[in-house]
């Protein structure tokens, strides 16, 4: 299927890794010129150099990477300093730490909802009028599935990317939707990152058994049985930034082999 987006310029937070670095491996493979951000220069270095190896990547796909901390006034600059327009736009900030809500004090939620809720906000706000203009815009948010399912010890996690889903169930249907721009969340579940063996390890802490153990249960409580990977999230996150997907705008795309029980 040809994703009609070949040319496009696509902004990939997070891509150094994980899911960021699917998403961005996925749209590159579609012909999509992609500025990748990450923190970690040398993470981020290595991430180019592998979607620029990659063979199913077009000739004339290009590669550029920022090493900024987009959840900054100042790291956001920097990304803008390199290029102002974006056709596709993929929020993903990482997580805040796991944990008990009863260590958080005030700062700690703030730079939650700094990164889970207003960077996203706030790229939306920097993209999205340029967007309409020209006519086309796709706009991704990696939240979580906690979103629906809460997770006891992801609650600042819970309470930042609940605050942007209600956001964008209002913007994604305001007049952008009539000027070609989408806005949906892509939900992942239990897949293969770092953010997945931090959350492992913290439940292992806190009940006491072994970290196999706790992993075991988390995987048997999947019903396909396994992890996702990075690759097949992003191909989820290319569909959802096709020409294809051009009907599809204010939802909450849920990615988690089954693990979800609800009907809605």
């Amino acid at each position: 299927m040809d994703l009609g987006i070949t040319g496009k310029w696509a902004l990939v937070c997070g891509a150094s890794k994980g899911l960021g670095l699917g998403c961005a491996e996925a749209l590159v493979r579609e012909g999509v010129h992609v500025l990748i951000v990450a923190r970690g220069a040398p993470a981020l270095e290595a991430a180019a150099a592998r979607l620029l190896a990659d063979p199913a990547r077009p000739a004339g796909a290009q590669v550029l990477s920022v090493a900024a901390d987009i959840t900054t006034p100042e790291g956001r600059a920097a990304v803008f300093a390199v290029r102002q327009d974006f056709d596709i736009v993929i929020t993903n900030a990482g997580g805040p730490p796991p944990g008990d809500f009863r260590q958080w004090d005030r700062d700690i939620w703030i730079k939650a909802v700094d990164a889970n809720m207003l960077t996203p906000i706030e790229l939306i706000k920097a993209t999205v009028d340029g967007m309409a203009e020209r006519g086309f815009g796709r706009i991704i948010n990696i939240t979580s599935s906690a979103v629906k399912a809460p997770i006891d010890i992801l609650g600042l996690s819970n309470g930042a990317r609940s605050g942007l889903t209600g956001f964008v169930a209002g913007v994604s249907r305001s007049k952008l939707a009539a000027r070609g721009v989408t806005i949906n969340n892509l939900l992942p579940g239990a897949f293969d990152t770092d953010r997945l063996k931090l959350t492992l390890a913290s439940g292992a802490e806190k009940s006491g058994q072994s970290l196999d153990a706790v992993t075991t249960a988390r995987r048997n409580g999947i019903p396909a049985r396994r992890f996702g990977t990075p690759e097949e999230f992003g191909a989820i996150c290319a569909f959802l930034c096709s020409q294809h997907a051009s009907y599809m705008t204010g939802q909450n795309v849920l990615a988690d082999g089954g693990a979800y029980p609800g009907t809605y």
